[in-house]
């Protein structure tokens, strides 16, 4: 029906839309230009509905069509190694990888960026709820989350409003749905100041025939919706908070955009659907996340190549008089769409009662090549699903190098002035122990769960995570998380490919054989040619960086718009890598291995300070060019540590990456019960040895008698192996002999309160302030109490005294 009558609120028809073409519509306020209106115009024939221009700015936003990075993010597929391990790769949920003759793994990172500074703890909990339901609709049980965190200057009055509210969000949805977190990073820098970036990764395991689709096929199947009801929040999330830029102090219009999440629904989601999956009762499924029903309805009916018929009203609502493009808008989470054969309707409604669970019949899968939307009769939406989920606009931004590269480039780390004498050397130790993205991270993972379902078998402060998935055969997972904006500032190419080497080689310390990348790309405005210059240049570098170490991208995200008014984050590719081991129980730990232990380094280290944790920590310095990168060595490193490990020639191996040797051996020492004792030749630069930040390098500690076997295997594939001292347990904390000693109580103290401190709204200098005066406390309160014994022996004497 297409009549304009609808009882209560005048609503938008299809029959109304015909009926005055000529109507103003708010699509510029909507985020649509005027190309794209009248593209949408052209495809309709028509002006399009309210509900329809809705539904059209959502999936042809940035966050949803990637219309600016669909061009430069084919070279994924172009590039990526062939591999019959893919099972499930780009434009899926989530991609998956098939580790065992029957066992499968999804994995996936991506952003919620922008509602995270809105609202923090929501804006972090909602995107980790996402993720684990993008795992969960791939067939997969969610069995881990991990996080990368990005917040502005430790210093700033902001970042403590936005850290504290993030990491309770995390918590508190991940430990609510009961998956243990293993890892991430937590990273400070100004350029994140008004825009900070938060990554949510997710994984999960299934057996390969388990693997789901999300295809709405099959005339006359029935559009189910599961879960929670539908309000108003995030509303507008995609299209507002994914393709805008906020001030610091203009967020507060903002707020209805951000999703509110319930993680006990969430866990009754999950359990819910595997229990459809393995009863074989759905033949197709999407999680509702970003845009919503919009989303759902056009990629499931886009997918299955036909049409759907769908009735609004059925939609269970918890906010009173939504209208239909409100439905279709909101990002309400703990959501799913299946596509249910009739047969198989009742016993999908019966399950998900029995779960506690809303499961409402919406409409049916059709053959009309349209997606037809009603609302109490009348006709809101009628569109080819293809033209919303595939058919957008892809644009060819304007590309052009920053002219600022050749002077940031010429500005070298490596003329700055450095320390020189041993009690200099030995304060540059501990100031960047202490620094913000140096320091212990353990107020913040404290929060998290990490060994919740039992199988958690590494997590932070290791370099990677690690799952067992099979407590039979021991067969695990590791996965990691990293990225540095620093280095992609200087070059985006390199720093894109040392992100990826850095994943890649922490999962190889562990023991396990990398084998899948999944991405998570932050960027400022897509509109300005610098940032797009620096986008190309980072996806390039990631893909040829991919095939080099042929290991396939499986997927990721997109988030532009990262800035505060004109100033752009740093590019932030953040790289996630998975990888396989065949027993956890074989896993190399990170820490000292054991007294008498050779302690060496494998890799070839250079001076190389531009971008580095030193340069910025001592002297607020930012330039030159990042360490180089060489994907060949990475893959040689992680052969060396494979073939290494299974003849157990290593009892402990830690990756060098921010802060150098230094910050490994500080982390090293202060995972062991043991201590270091280091030596360097006479010739060796100690300043560069311990500071420099040259990729492709690992610390391991061997037992004795076996390091000539370590040392010819490097040989065999061309790497130095590098002694540079012992295992000692009469050494307590770390010494450099000839130059300096800190002991683990000095490291601890240095490293264990910074977050803390930012937290707490305190500065360096105040943090520093309190910690003198928690350590003075108890010695203030003993010398009290002494003085009160006193006071009161005094006072018995006297008492003694007179009564004699």
């Amino acid at each position: 029906m297409t009549s304009d009558h609808i009882e209560g609120p005048v609503v938008d028809t299809v029959g109304r839309a015909e009926a005055t073409p000529d109507e103003k519509q708010p699509y510029v306020d909507l985020g649509l230009n005027d190309e794209e209106y009248n593209k949408i115009r052209d495809i309709l024939g028509r002006r399009p509905t309210t509900a329809e221009l809705s539904m059209y700015s959502i999936m042809w936003s940035e966050h949803c069509s990637y219309k600016s990075s669909r061009v430069h993010l084919r070279q994924f597929g172009e590039k990526n190694p062939k591999t019959d391990r893919l099972l499930a790769g780009i434009g899926a949920n989530a991609g998956v990888i098939q580790i065992t003759e029957d066992t499968a793994v999804t994995f996936k990172v991506e952003s919620h960026n922008h509602p995270s500074y809105i609202e923090p703890m929501q804006g972090a909990a909602t995107g980790v709820g996402g993720i684990i339901r993008d795992i969960l609709a791939m067939g997969a049980r969610p069995v881990a989350v991990m996080d990368s965190l990005r917040f502005g200057d430790a210093d700033h009055p902001d970042t403590a409003r936005v850290l504290p509210g993030v990491v309770s969000g995390i918590s508190h949805y991940g430990n609510c749905v009961g998956l243990p977190n293993i890892g991430g990073e937590t990273i400070f820098d100004p350029c994140y100041q008004g825009n900070p970036l938060v990554n949510a990764l997710s994984v999960g395991v299934m057996p390969v025939e388990r693997l789901q689709s999300h295809e709405a096929a099959g005339i006359g199947n029935v559009v189910v919706l599961l879960g929670a009801k539908t309000g108003r929040d995030g509303i507008g999330g995609v299209s507002v908070l994914a393709s805008a830029t906020f001030d610091a102090d203009d967020d507060t219009d903002a707020r209805p955009t951000v999703q509110v999440g319930d993680p006990f629904t969430e866990k009754l989601l999950i359990e819910c659907c595997l229990e459809l999956y393995d009863a074989g009762l759905v033949t197709g499924i999407q999680d509702l996340g970003g845009a919503g029903l919009t989303c759902a309805l056009s990629e499931t009916a886009a997918a299955g190549g036909g049409g759907m018929h769908v009735d609004l009203e059925r939609v269970p609502l918890r906010a009173a008089a939504m209208e239909p493009h409100e439905i279709l808008a909101s990002e309400s989470q703990e959501r799913m769409l299946l596509i249910v054969d009739p047969a198989h309707l009742d016993a999908v409604l019966s399950r998900a009662r029995r779960w506690g669970l809303l499961a409402t019949a919406l409409g049916e899968v059709t053959d009309s090549g349209r997606l037809i939307i009603d609302y109490h009769g009348h006709t809101v939406v009628d569109c080819p699903p293809v033209s919303l989920a595939d058919d957008g606009p892809v644009y060819e931004r304007p590309i052009k190098e920053p002219n600022d590269r050749a002077l940031l480039a010429a500005d070298r780390a490596e003329t700055l002035s450095r320390p020189s004498t041993p009690e200099q050397l030995r304060a540059t130790v501990l100031k960047l122990a202490s620094s913000p993205n140096l320091a212990s991270k353990d107020w913040v993972t404290e929060q998290y769960d990490n060994s919740v379902l039992g199988n958690t078998v590494l997590s932070y402060p290791q370099d990677s995570g690690m799952i067992r998935l099979n407590e039979d055969t021991g067969t695990g997972i590791a996965i990691s998380l990293d990225g540095n904006g620093r280095f992609a500032r200087l070059d985006p190419y390199q720093g894109a490919q040392l992100a990826l080497a850095e994943a890649y080689r922490n999962v190889a310390v562990t023991g396990a054989v990398p084998q899948a990348v999944t991405n998570c790309l932050n960027f400022g405005s897509p509109e300005d040619p610098n940032v797009m210059w620096q986008f190309q240049q980072a996806v390039t570098g990631l893909a040829d960086g991919c095939a080099e170490l042929g290991i396939p991208v499986t997927g990721g995200n997109v988030s532009f718009y990262n800035q505060t008014g004109v100033e752009a984050i740093h590019p932030t590719p953040v790289v996630g890598v998975l990888g396989v081991i065949d027993n956890v129980e074989h896993r190399i730990p990170l820490g000292l291995g054991n007294p008498g232990d050779t302690i060496a380094v494998i890799g070839y280290t250079e001076v190389e300070l531009s971008g580095s944790e030193w340069a910025w920590v001592e002297h607020r310095h930012l330039g030159g060019t990042p360490p180089k990168v060489n994907l060949d060595v990475e893959r040689r490193l992680a052969t060396v540590m494979l073939r290494a490990n299974r003849s157990e020639h290593f009892t402990s191996a830690h990756d060098l990456s921010d802060g150098g040797l230094s910050q490994a051996l500080v982390e090293a020492v202060m995972s062991s019960p043991h201590g270091a004792r280091i030596g360097f030749a006479e010739e060796v630069n100690l300043f560069g040895a311990l500071f420099s930040e040259s990729a492709g390098r690992v610390l391991v500690t061997i037992p004795r008698g076996q390091e000539l076997a370590v040392e010819g295997l490097c040989k065999q594939y061309e790497l130095p192996f590098t002694p540079i001292g012992m295992v000692d347990e009469t050494v307590e904390g770390l010494r450099v002999e000839n130059y300096f000693t800190i002991s683990r109580q000095e490291l601890a103290e240095a490293a264990g309160k910074t977050l803390g401190d930012i937290a707490d709204g305190l500065t360096a200098a105040e943090g520093k302030a309190r910690r003198a005066a928690e350590a003075a406390a108890p010695l203030a309160e003993a010398t009290e109490a002494s003085s009160v014994d006193a006071e009161s022996a005094a006072e018995e004497d006297a008492g003694e005294s007179s009564s004699q």
